[in-house]
């Protein structure tokens, strides 16, 4: 029974009453094994698995949690738990409910904005510049997860009163864009939670009890859903030192006004650490008494050893802290799987790899961009989407836009173009076209000055430039290459495009198909296209060691896509599976290079926080922009709470590249690691 291994503060948390119950866990007290325990209890006194919902911030966590609950139940038991994210778990229940769903990653659906976004002319009647496509795009995600049933033009109002002279073209895009996804089915991961709100209208749900886990970074549209559910009871794990989300849109209120909000709530807390010894909770705990105390807790520490006091380590360049922690790293005794460097911004994330890869350490990092991020992967991912749907506008101009002069605008013209020769059917449009639609590209003359709308107007050109070239009869006489921007290398992509298609439609298997792609023209003529990018040096001249290694980082990656591959027979499972759980993932072994976000949830045996210099950790910019000094110090908290023996903090006082003095941290201050002067 997983309540035998519980202290008694776990043990009464894990055996409440049903109700509304909240449990303050602070970092290392052991909140997993707490709603392990909380599950069993559950599933002890009667109630079925499939009437428990277990929310939590990662798939990863909810696997494991499972998989924990399976050991002391059987594996069908623990499995019929309805479990993952908020997206995930939407995810399911949406297609559950057979509601049309093509599920696109976010960057993927940014890219349609702003195709929609760049039709538009904004003439500007003050000073301020409008937001670029891909900034409107982030701002109204989160006002889709951050408002509270307000309108976006009020909501716009109280982020940037100067912006509301172009909420009206800004509207008008989202509206497209909107339109747009719901005439292709894509749903990106807000319109999940969204279309799960609208799907809780027409349904009931028989949850008995509700479980989230890091209940602290909710945001009030997964506030709306839980309530949505009307679960006969919720049980939430959380700890506000550790809300570390504002800017994803979580608000820390939610947690806050709990007893408030639940009326008959028992609030319970975790007070035992078992993770890190007792100088590291020391120093976290001194910085982070700084912040409001919203619900009283003090940590207990079990692990009494003090060998291993915090070090300060000051130095007078920014690299040479880089050189040194490398050299430290490679005296260390413990296994580099089990330390991790930590950093706030990304930006010095570059000068540590760089400085472990010149040491020979082997490093992987996460919380920049994921293994999913390459895109190599993407075209990969991109080419199986469009096996599963023809039809999907995003994966085409996200393919197309490689070959050479064709751009997004091109592609969204080529795209639009075979549907008409293809009678709404893309790959029938390619493949077996109607040669009687002589003009498949059509004039669209709009006029709008208030919405930003201008005209726009294609004439046909020639496909005289094509003859040559022993294509197949039946692609060179697709009226699709009339297009008068299509060049002769944009034209020869097009046909090698058009050949992958003819052999990967006989495909079923993800592997199978990976191998294929892999090696056809297509695909080695992009890898060249990105690898020559990648290897392109200040004077345009190409670094051909560095164009090989990216060759080979390339190949690397898609064997790693390869193996995840094998785990599927499916092509749609294995999308959706790498597009849902694609943000958790990272690539290799060795140090774990990490953003504060990104260590979430993790620990380690030894630690490094760098780059503690006011205005970097602090990140000043971000609290200019709706931050506050109380999340950057409880991000503060995070980091140094993922230590376990060993924990090094660490500035500089200049950056020579960019001719930049720093002053240290003032959560050293706080600390008691620099003395006030």
């Amino acid at each position: 029974m997983p309540l035998s291994n519980l202290n008694n503060e776990q043990h009464a948390s894990a055996t409440a009453i049903l109700g509304h119950n909240l449990t303050i866990a602070s970092a290392g007290t052991g909140k997993t094994s707490t709603i392990v325990g909380r599950i069993g209890h559950l599933l002890h006194s009667g109630i079925k698995p499939d009437q428990i919902l277990l929310l939590t911030f990662t798939n990863k966590a909810a696997a494991e949690m499972i998989m924990r609950v399976a050991k002391f139940f059987d594996e069908t038991t623990a499995k019929a738990i309805v479990s993952g994210t908020f997206h995930s778990v939407s995810y399911k229940l949406l297609k559950k409910s057979d509601k049309p769903i093509t599920l696109k990653q976010p960057s993927e659906l940014k890219t349609l904005f702003k195709s929609v976004y760049e039709k538009r002319v904004f003439v500007n009647q003050t000073d301020v510049k409008p937001y670029d496509g891909g900034y409107l795009y982030d701002m109204y995600s989160l006002y889709l997860n951050s408002s509270y049933d307000e309108t976006f033009e009020t909501w716009m109002g109280k982020i940037n009163e100067d912006q509301k002279q172009y909420t009206l073209i800004y509207e008008d895009v989202i509206a497209e864009f909107n339109k747009l996804k719901k005439q292709y089915g894509y749903v990106n991961f807000d319109d999940l939670l969204t279309n799960m709100l609208e799907l809780q209208k027409e349904n009931t749900y028989d949850f008995v009890e509700i479980l989230v886990d890091e209940y602290q970074d909710t945001n009030p549209l997964q506030g709306k859903l839980l309530d949505g559910f009307k679960p006969k009871s919720l049980f939430c794990v959380g700890d506000y030192d550790q809300s570390i989300y504002a800017f994803n849109g979580s608000d820390i209120n939610i947690i806050s006004s709990f007893h408030t909000r639940y009326d008959g709530s028992t609030i319970f807390t975790l007070d035992k650490n078992y993770r890190s010894t007792a100088p590291i909770l020391d120093l976290a705990n001194k910085v982070i008494q700084n912040n409001p105390r919203i619900y009283e807790k003090s940590l207990k520490v079990v692990r009494p050893e003090r060998e291993h006091v915090p070090q300060l380590l000051k130095f007078d360049e920014l690299y040479i802290q880089y050189e040194y922690i490398a050299k430290n790293i490679v005296k260390s005794k413990n296994k580099t799987e089990d330390m991790a460097i930590i950093y706030r911004n990304n930006s010095s994330a570059d000068g540590i790899e760089a400085n472990l890869r010149d040491a020979g350490i082997e490093c992987k990092r996460k919380g920049g961009h994921s293994f999913f991020d390459s895109r190599e992967i993407k075209v990969i991912l991109d080419l199986i989407v469009l096996m599963v749907n023809s039809n999907d506008m995003m994966a085409f101009i996200h393919l197309i836009e490689y070959g050479k002069n064709i751009g997004k605008a091109i592609a969204k013209d080529i795209f639009e173009a075979l549907l008409r020769v293809g009678h709404g059917n893309l790959f029938h449009g390619l493949l077996n076209p109607d040669n009687s639609i002589i003009k498949p590209y059509q004039s669209r003359k709009v006029t709008n000055v208030q919405l930003g709308l201008f005209d726009d107007f294609i004439e046909m050109g020639s496909v005289s430039k094509f003859k040559d070239l022993g294509w197949d009869v039946k692609f060179l006489n697709n009226n699709i290459l009339k297009h008068p921007k299509l060049t002769l290398e944009g034209g020869i992509f097009l046909y090698d495009f058009y050949t992958i298609v003819k052999e990967l439609k006989r495909i079923q298997n993800p592997k199978n198909m990976i191998i294929h792609i892999q090696k056809h023209k297509f695909f080695e003529t992009i890898i060249e296209t990105l690898c020559t990018h990648r290897a392109k040096q200040k004077d345009g001249t190409i670094n051909e060691s560095i164009k090989s290694s990216a060759k080979l980082k390339s190949h690397r990656r898609v064997e790693t896509l390869k193996q995840l591959s094998s785990r599927h027979t499916n092509l749609q499972n294995f999308i959706n599976a790498m597009i849902l759980g694609g943000g958790e993932m990272s690539e290799g072994g060795g140090v774990n290079l990490l953003s504060v976000h990104a260590s979430k949830g993790l620990e380690f045996k030894e630690v490094y926080v760098v780059d503690l210099m006011d205005g970097r950790f602090p990140n000043r910019t971000l609290m200019s922009k709706g931050g506050s000094l109380e999340e950057e110090r409880r991000l503060f908290y995070v980091a140094v709470t993922r230590a376990k023996d060993i924990l090094y903090l660490s500035y500089a006082s200049y950056d020579r590249i960019k001719k930049l003095d720093f002053v240290f941290s003032p959560f050293l201050q706080e600390a008691g690691l620099i003395k006030d002067s």
